[in-house]
């Protein structure tokens, strides 16, 4: 709960007996003498009780939504070449939409699966669903698993083979969305915001753990995405971590990148791009046997709705990882292994930013801790992406397509 006089948060006793934290569904942790670990509005990860069970369960579905800003570039990959079908319609908005469809087993084990694409003004939502060969899927059945049931016009089936041109060019335009996380160093014994961004420099475990996520970059003339970081004066540091994955640019805003001030207690440069991303990744350098200190409250901002923790052991070159989510954030995978250490460097990176990046698209609808809409903040790309589908579908149906 947010305590508004004096703009931090406060720790509630909202875990119960049963390890559930009470109201939100939440999961809850243990320290090492097994008593609970509250997390005022925050859910723990640890990768115990029962955490893997409860994220895993919404993949075990037949029927999932996959996540439109992850898996990009599905028409490109699944259905340009193949036979399939593309549909337009209005909904019950009078606004238009299109529907693309293809029977695929790629990527499914060799097993015929649907995979359908709703383009519409808001964005491009993507569905898997099982194909059973005697009760075909219809149309309009498909588009009741989007939740689009009430319809003015439509769908009707486009066989302009141009279409496939329009969509090509939208998808390119999805697959352009950028992510910025932020990367704090923090010491054992520190308890405020304060005390890690006044962390002037790191140590060596914090700059390989650095060096892991992404290449360095000097900032000056950098001509790639940019963060909100200055590429023209050094105003904000000299050097960043930049790296591509799955198509998608990442630069991390690490902590003592970003310049220090001796007069300035709280940092406020570095808190400024931090304190402003969706997900802090926060680098705790303490006893690697013991149950990490950090907690959510420990920060002041009301953007960031994700923490990962990370705790490298030096006996064995292992990282920890705890993940505290804010309870307006659905849950989101992959789970944590059991126990969530990692002994390979390369794997623990790749799971690292796959957290990350669906954490920050399942954040999209999330309403921030001010009760400020913090999708603008996920996607760069949101407004152009938009507006292009938006001309695509008005000049299809100017076409006389409907």
């Amino acid at each position: 709960m947010k305590d508004k006089s004096c703009g931090e948060e406060r720790e509630e006793e909202k875990t119960g007996g049963s390890g559930v934290v009470a109201g939100g569904g939440g999961l809850a942790s243990c320290d090492c003498e097994g008593k609970p670990q509250n997390a005022g509005r925050f859910r723990v990860e640890t990768g115990e009780r029962g955490d893997i069970d409860e994220l895993s369960s919404p993949l075990n579905s037949p029927i999932h939504l996959e996540n439109p800003e992850f898996q990009t570039r599905w028409y490109f990959k699944y259905f340009m070449g193949k036979l399939h079908q593309n549909y337009i319609g209005l909904d019950g908005d009078k606004e238009p939409f299109l529907l693309s469809v293809v029977v695929t087993d790629a990527n499914n084990h060799n097993v015929p699966q649907y995979r359908a694409i709703l383009w519409r003004k808001t964005g491009a939502k993507k569905i898997c669903l099982p194909y059973n060969p005697s009760k075909p899927q219809t149309v309009k059945g498909i588009l009741g698993h989007f939740d689009l049931e009430k319809l003015e016009r439509g769908p009707k089936e486009i066989f302009d083979p141009e279409i496939q041109k329009e969509l090509l060019v939208l998808e390119e335009q999805e697959g352009s969305v950028n992510f910025k996380i932020g990367v704090l160093y923090a010491k054992d014994g520190q308890t405020t915001d304060d005390d890690f961004y006044s962390n002037e420099d790191g140590s060596e475990e914090f700059y390989n753990f650095v060096d892991l996520l992404g290449e360095r970059i000097k900032l000056k003339g950098w001509d790639k995405f940019k963060a909100g970081l200055d590429v023209k004066s050094n105003t904000t540091g000299e050097e960043s971590v930049y790296t591509i994955y799955e198509g998608h640019e990442i630069m991390f805003h690490v902590s003592t990148f970003l310049p220090f001030s001796r007069e300035n207690k709280q940092q406020v440069e570095r808190k400024r791009h931090i304190g402003n991303d969706i997900v802090n990744i926060v680098f705790l350098e303490c006893d690697p046997d013991k149950t990490p200190s950090f907690k959510p409250s420990m920060m002041k901002t009301r953007f960031t709705h994700i923490f990962l923790v990370v705790v490298h052991n030096p006996k064995n070159n292992s990282y920890r990882l705890t993940v505290f989510s804010e309870e307006s954030v659905p849950l989101f995978g992959p789970p944590l292994p059991v126990p969530p250490v990692f002994f390979d460097p390369d794997e623990f990176r790749d799971f690292l930013l796959v957290k990350n990046l669906l954490g920050q698209a399942m954040s999209g609808s999330a309403v921030g801790r001010g009760g400020d809409m913090i999708g603008e903040h996920v996607l760069e790309s949101d407004l152009p992406l938009h507006s292009h589908m938006w001309q695509t579908l008005l000049h299809l149906s100017s076409l006389g397509v409907l």
